[in-house]
């Protein structure tokens, strides 16, 4: 059965390559009925912290990327790590080094001198001096000197790296908790784990933990290392780029589902197709199509997918999403059904929620219009003609048929072009040029409130 894994470092938020890479893996378990696998590491005590683990935990339930195990805790695994370092000791595998941290600096800074590559010398990997009183040992894995790790990547091909080329890497620090490509091997190992997906910041891990995976003699799992991120101008993606918390998206008013076809469209494609949904996505994900290059992260083309998915969003889904940003402007609600409306004018006209909830103002309170959309649009030739129309709307029973109707009889009656009444009246009304249809605007807004602006509006036009 095909497993697969996402296991974040909780030393900060779900970043946008972060959250591709758990995508990849969840869809291709999902597309070949395995399993995904949710797993903090969590063993980096000076910057792992749980309000970032729960922002992991947020941004995954957020995607709706489930897990079926987990999440695991390295730091509740520690024994299993002590246990099997032990054995490769006991095995001749793996032996304590006692150098201490004045020495390897002083190792790295001859090496850097003498321009080599800095690595550990093994001084005491065949050691049989007398470890030194008060040092507490790091445990080392003998790294086999001959040969090579060769692995086939799903993603880049047959990798090959000669074992000469690679130092004797540390399992356990001098205080119990194991290196990331030690931590990582059990881990795989014992979760069952088939495909590890992972960044291809991880090629160079990959032959030493297969090192390790050998002198267990276990299954090697497959390998798939996906290429990052970049920015549009080429450089590593950073917060300047829009590589941000995917939280950060949602609370921006972005929908989960145009952030997870964006994120699937980074590197991955299948034919020509742009829009597609996360059942789509499973049945057609396939490691094969992730391209080797580097994908550039586009904050635009992540905003048009958001339209086209406010677009064709539920409405009363919209709703719900954009009353926190209502009442976070301290808008006072109108019903249910008013909401529902307002949301379905807007919707096609907006990027975000957090735009429709600025772009449904309005409909909340009187905005005042820009001095040149006054100058433009409030002068004394149309004056007598919104007199006499706001004199017919106090008369007549206020839904958008009758709204329109009034509207077009006093257009004919003064023998006016439609917008030469319907701009200075939306202007009025909303502050703003361009808006739906303004007998539908009229009608949410509600006629007291219509008549209240108008009126207070026509004051202001010169005579």
């Amino acid at each position: 059965m095909v497993k697969t894994r996402f296991a974040p470092s909780p030393t900060g938020y779900l970043h946008i390559g972060g959250a591709r890479t758990a995508l990849f893996s969840w869809a291709f378990a999902r597309k070949h009925g395995g399993k995904f696998v949710l797993r903090i590491e969590d063993t980096d005590l000076e910057r792992s912290t749980q309000q970032s683990v729960q922002a992991i935990l947020d941004g995954m339930a957020w995607l709706g990327l489930d897990y079926d195990e987990g999440p695991y805790y390295q730091m509740q695994r520690l024994s299993r790590y002590q246990e099997v370092a032990e054995r490769l000791l006991s095995q001749g595998l793996a032996y304590r080094c006692y150098a201490s941290k004045e020495e390897l600096d002083t190792l790295r800074e001859q090496q850097r001198l003498a321009g080599l590559k800095p690595r550990y010398d093994g001084r005491w990997r065949d050691s049989r001096q007398t470890p030194p009183a008060g040092v507490t040992p790091v445990v080392r894995f003998k790294t086999p000197r001959e040969g090579y790790a060769v692995f086939d990547d799903l993603v880049k091909g047959k990798i090959s790296v000669a074992n000469h080329e690679l130092d004797d890497l540390v399992l356990l620090r001098s205080d119990g908790t194991p290196t990331y490509n030690f931590g990582v091997v059990l881990d795989d190992l014992d979760m069952g784990i088939t495909h590890v997906i992972r960044g291809d910041d991880h090629v160079n891990n990959t032959p030493r933990q297969i090192n390790i995976l050998k002198a267990l003699g276990v299954t090697i799992p497959q390998y798939a290392h996906v290429p990052m991120i970049l920015g549009a101008d080429g450089e590593r993606l950073s917060k300047r780029h829009g590589a941000v918390s995917v939280m950060h998206y949602r609370d921006q008013g972005y929908l989960p589902e145009a952030l997870i076809n964006y994120l699937a469209r980074l590197g991955w494609s299948h034919g020509d197709e742009e829009i597609f949904s996360q059942e789509q996505l499973v049945e057609w994900f396939d490691l094969a199509a992730i391209n080797r290059s580097p994908a550039k992260f586009n904050p635009e083309k992540l905003t048009w997918l958001n339209q086209h998915y406010l677009k064709v969003a539920n409405d009363i889904q919209l709703a719900e999403l954009v009353t926190p940003f209502l009442l976070e402007r301290k808008y006072s609600l109108p019903g249910e059904e008013n909401l529902l409306r307002i949301v379905n004018l807007l919707k096609e006209r907006v990027n975000t929620v957090e735009e429709l909830a600025d772009a449904s103002a309005y409909f909340f309170q009187a905005i005042e219009a820009p001095e040149a959309l006054r100058t433009q649009y409030f002068t004394a030739e149309i004056r007598p003609v919104l007199a006499y129309l706001i004199d017919r709307l106090a008369q007549i029973e206020w839904k958008r048929q009758t709204i329109h109707q009034e509207i077009k009889q006093t257009v004919s009656f003064h023998k006016l072009k439609f917008p030469n009444l319907a701009m200075p009246l939306r202007v009025m009304v909303t502050g703003a040029a361009h808006t739906p249809a303004i007998d539908a605007v009229l009608e949410l807004i509600g006629k007291e409130e219509t008549l209240r602006r108008l009126r207070d509006q026509l004051n202001t036009f010169p005579q």
